[in-house]
């Protein structure tokens, strides 16, 4: 899997009310959430981020509530991947049932800097800044996960695994 996008930067212990407000979760339909992504933190992300940006993020992405509407929301609103020195461990669960890619990468988000291009190879492990040319070194993507974000989604994956459609 490869995902390249502008790097939208974040710091530490952002959780999932910060990510989709408590307010918004009257739907689970993703086009809603995505459109309220993140206003409480930047209320311009959404004017911003375009299809298969990366968010970057400091220690502890996704604390807070194990509702899965933060990775939906996320992904939704064009989102590839995520990379962050640490997730919350229900966060980044959630991650690889809905289909968001995440990768925790310490290095890597120290170097990347907002506005910067991005350019990650899952499979090798390989987070590239584009910008500066400086490339990072993270654990790929085993092959039962890279099966499920390929197949967006636990439940996805499933269907296809079993014939159902």
């Amino acid at each position: 899997m490869h995902f390249k996008g502008t790097a939208h930067r974040y710091g530490r212990d952002i959780d999932t009310d910060v990510i989709i407000p408590a307010r918004y979760l009257n739907s689970s339909d993703p086009e809603w959430l995505a459109a309220h992504c993140l206003e409480d933190l930047d209320k311009d992300f959404v004017k911003k981020v375009h299809k298969g940006d990366i968010i970057v993020a400091e220690e502890n992405f996704g604390c807070g509530s194990s509702r899965e509407h933060a990775p939906i929301a996320i992904k939704a609103a064009g989102v590839d991947v995520v990379i962050a020195k640490s997730f919350a461990r229900i966060f980044y669960r959630n991650s690889i049932n809905t289909g968001l890619a995440i990768m925790e990468c310490p290095e890597a988000v120290d170097a990347i800097k907002q506005g910067d291009v991005v350019d990650v190879d899952a499979d090798a492990g390989v987070i590239a800044n584009a910008t500066t040319g400086e490339t990072f070194k993270a654990q790929p993507f085993p092959p039962f996960i890279r099966e499920i974000i390929e197949e967006g989604g636990l439940i996805n994956r499933t269907r296809k695994v079993l014939g159902i459609e």
